[in-house]
C-alpha cells in the first residue's frame, strides 16, 4: 500500500494549487501527507489486530487532526457517535486499498471493502468507490491484464472507462464524490505505463489531486509491481515512525 501513500504525497501539494499537464515537480517543499494517509494507515492496522473500524478510524484521525479532513468526516471523528452518515465522498476509496492488498479472494475483497466504507461511506455510491477501487487491486494482484481490469471495473461497477484523459482533462474540476474521482483514477492508472507515470496522470487533471493519486497509485502498485526506490525513500522521510511500522508489519504478513 505504499503506492497509495505516495500518490498522496506526491499529490498532496497540488490539491489546492492544481496543475493541468504530467510535467512538474513529484515532491517540493510543501509536500506532506495528508488524511489519505492516515485513514490508509487505520484500516491497515484493523487488518493486522482485528480492531474496530470506526474506532480505530477515530483514534488514528484525533492523534493527527490537522491532515486536512473533510468537513462532515471531521465532525464524525470529533462526535461521541460513530454511525455513519450518508457520505458518497472519496475518503471510502482513499483509504481502501489495504484491503485489495491483504485478502485471497474476489468476495473477500468486496465484502471488507463495504465494511470498511459504511462506518461512514455508507451511500451505495461511496460503498462502490471503495469495492472498485480494491477489486481494481485484487485483479491486479492476481496477473489481470488491463482490458480484464477493465471490463470487470466497468460492467461490474458501470464506471465509463471507455473516455481519454486528454478529452476529460479540459473541463475536469475539483470534484470529491466517489463518482466524480474514482473512476478518473482508475483511468489514469489504465493509461500509464509505469507507476510514475500513472501519478503524474491523476495529479495532471487538476482535481482533488492528493486522493486521485493515492487510489490511482495503489492499483498502479499492485499491478507494475515496482517503484523507483526514490519514490519510497522521499515519502518514508515525510511520515511519522509508526506510519513506517505499520507499513513494515503489512509487507511482512501480506508481501505488499
Amino acid at each position: 500500500m505504499i503506492g497509495a501513500i505516495i500518490g498522496d504525497v506526491i499529490g498532496s501539494s497540488y490539491e489546492f494549487h492544481p496543475v493541468k499537464t504530467t510535467d512538474f515537480d513529484l515532491f517540493n517543499r510543501w509536500s506532506q501527507f495528508t488524511d489519505d494517509t492516515v485513514c490508509t494507515i487505520a484500516l491497515a492496522d484493523v487488518i493486522l489486530s482485528g480492531g474496530d473500524y470506526a474506532e480505530t478510524l477515530k483514534k488514528y484521525c484525533l492523534r493527527y487532526p490537522d491532515a486536512g479532513y473533510g468537513g462532515r468526516f471531521n465532525e464524525w471523528i470529533h462526535s461521541n457517535q460513530s454511525a455513519p452518515y450518508g457520505s458518497y465522498g472519496n475518503g471510502s476509496a482513499m483509504r481502501v486499498s489495504p484491503v485489495g492488498f491483504a485478502f485471497k479472494t474476489e468476495q473477500e475483497v468486496l465484502d471488507w471493502a463495504k465494511r470498511s466504507a459504511v462506518v461512514t461511506h455508507d451511500h451505495p455510491e461511496g460503498i462502490k468507490g471503495a469495492q472498485a477501487t480494491a477489486l481494481a487491486i485484487f485483479l491486479a494482484i492476481n496477473n489481470a491484464d488491463k482490458p480484464t481490469i477493465k471490463q470487470e471495473i466497468s460492467s461490474r461497477f458501470h464506471y465509463d472507462l471507455d473516455r481519454r484523459l486528454d478529452d476529460i482533462r479540459p473541463g475536469y474540476k475539483f470534484d470529491v464524490t466517489c463518482q466524480g474521482s474514482v473512476p478518473e483514477s482508475i483511468l489514469a492508472f489504465l493509461e500509464s505505463n509505469s507507476y510514475e507515470e500513472c501519478i503524474r496522470l491523476a495529479v495532471s487533471m487538476g482535481g482533488d489531486a492528493d486522493t486521485m493519486a493515492c487510489i490511482a497509485g495503489a492499483i498502479a502498485q499492485a499491478y507494475y509491481r515496482f517503484i523507483p526506490v526514490e519514490l519510497v525513500e522521499k515519502t518514508k522521510a515525510l511520515l511519522e515512525p509508526e506510519f513506517i511500522e505499520i507499513l513494515k508489519e503489512f509487507e511482512e504478513r501480506y508481501g505488499w
